[in-house]
């Protein structure tokens, strides 16, 4: 049973038009790699590129500029860009003239030296590089042998006064609150290569939500490396949750990744008391060992962690929490990996990113600290926290069988086209059949089954 709650956002004047590019319209083609903060980036670097006349196409074998917008966090990443890059590539090569491009956070870590990972290159251009996309492909499309470079991180670049919205899916849209990160983890890459965190002007927020909304979006999610440190003069980050939670049409407001140690009182009012604020938090632990946590230069405790999510839990007792788990760190014991495990068992999260740990340089870890666990124990160590993993969020899950949740309906199942997808206010993915509910629209179920990652309403 199902019952329809918010009918379908229309497209209304006040909606950012996206410009009709020429018959003649070079096309751009875009992959993207990593995390919500690259896949808002590539659809700023859509907007820029359509401002400047370039259409889009869904086939690369159709393009006459290959963009691969990349994440360094983690080593595996870029390999499969690497490898792309090879296949994208030789494709190039069969029509003269397609420019390659490698944009983004793997870009700002290889610099100059990702020509010689990827000698067909083109373009290589840093996170904040991306207003000047159009005229280095200009440039990349003339006479040249050597590729354009463009690197410079820019301490003052929020991209104000651009828009994604025309980006996503249609129903959630993604607004960049914050870019950079001043935390510096001895493990981390990402103050080296998008910067020094910087805040966007309230102002501008609330224009890109109002944006999203007047295009028909129905949830927004506010993206920052460490979003909820945001403050810009005297606005805090709840102050600007509660503030978004005010624009007409938006329906659910989300937020990712915060960090632990600025979960303030404050924020987490905001969660409790805001209905539109989605009930789930996405808290990154990494290690449940203290000593690990110190050597990672995380900057608190697993007693403060554990006291951050007793008061989210008092706060909003239903609340969902996910995590990241990094295991294999330099010099992390068997008994500092049992911690993590007793801690996985204790807090119980509903989801988690678990990875082996791969040494990026510029850090200090890299510089400073051994990479001294052999890749057949990191692996097993990686496995072991998996299966926890499975076990917890296949009982949390099975719990939800027959409750009744409210879902955001996002669009067709990718398995089943017949069947649509939708999301809880817990972040949890629903299956529907057909007939009970239409795109954009928030839909009440029963809870008929689960899998350790899925829903099924009927």
């Amino acid at each position: 049973m199902s019952e329809r709650l918010v009918p379908l956002g229309k497209r209304t004047p006040e909606a950012r038009p996206r410009p009709v590019p020429a018959a003649d319209a070079l096309r751009v083609y875009v992959e993207t790699y990593g995390c919500q903060m690259n896949v808002a980036d590539s659809d700023l670097i859509g907007s820029v590129l359509a401002d400047a006349g370039y259409a889009t196409t869904t086939r690369a074998e159709d393009a006459d500029v290959l963009l691969v917008n990349t994440c360094a966090v983690r080593e595996k990443a870029e390999e499969r860009v690497t490898a792309r890059a090879a296949e994208l590539g030789a494709l190039k090569r069969k029509r003269p003239g397609v420019v390659l491009a490698i944009v983004g956070c793997m870009a700002e870590h290889l610099k100059e030296g990702l020509a010689d990972r990827a000698p067909s290159v083109d373009v290589i251009a840093g996170p904040d590089s991306y207003r000047r996309l159009p005229e280095l492909l200009t440039a990349a499309r003339s006479v040249h042998t050597q590729p354009i470079v463009d690197i410079k991180l820019d301490k003052a670049e929020t991209y104000e006064g651009l828009s994604g919205a025309m980006g996503g899916d249609g129903i959630s849209g993604f607004v960049t609150i914050q870019r950079g990160c001043d935390k510096f983890c001895t493990f981390c890459v990402v103050p080296f290569t998008r910067g020094r965190e910087r805040g966007t002007p309230p102002r501008e927020v609330l224009r890109q939500v109002r944006e999203l909304a007047a295009a028909g979006y129905r949830e927004v999610v506010l993206l920052g490396q460490t979003v909820n440190s945001y403050v810009w003069d005297e606005t805090t980050f709840a102050q600007l949750l509660r503030a978004v939670c005010t624009v007409e049409g938006i329906e659910r407001v989300r937020f990712t990744s915060p960090y632990p140690v600025d979960f303030t009182a404050d924020v987490i009012a905001a969660i409790a008391e805001e209905p539109k604020i989605c009930k789930y938090v996405h808290l990154p632990v990494q290690s449940g060992s203290d000593v690990v946590l110190e050597r990672m230069k995380r900057g608190y405790t697993v007693a403060d962690y554990r006291a951050i999510v007793a008061a989210l839990r008092h706060a909003v007792p239903e609340i969902a929490l996910s995590t990241d788990i990094l295991t294999g760190f330099s010099g992390e014991t068997e008994d500092d990996h049992a911690q993590t495990i007793a801690l996985m068992h204790e807090i119980r999260f509903d989801s988690a990113f678990m990875f082996a740990y791969s040494e990026r340089d510029l850090t200090f870890a890299a510089k400073k600290l051994a990479d001294d666990i052999d890749e057949a124990t990191k692996k097993r160590r990686l496995q072991e926290i998996i299966a926890v993993q499975e076990k917890v969020s296949a009982e949390v899950f099975a719990a939800h069988v027959g409750r009744r949740e409210r879902v955001l309906v996002h669009g067709p199942s990718k398995r089943d086209a017949s069947q649509l997808m939708g999301r809880t206010d817990g972040f949890k993915t629903v299956i529907l059949p057909s007939g009970l509910g239409s795109v954009g629209e928030l839909v009440d179920v029963t809870i008929s089954r689960a899998t350790m990652a899925t829903l099924f309403g009927g």
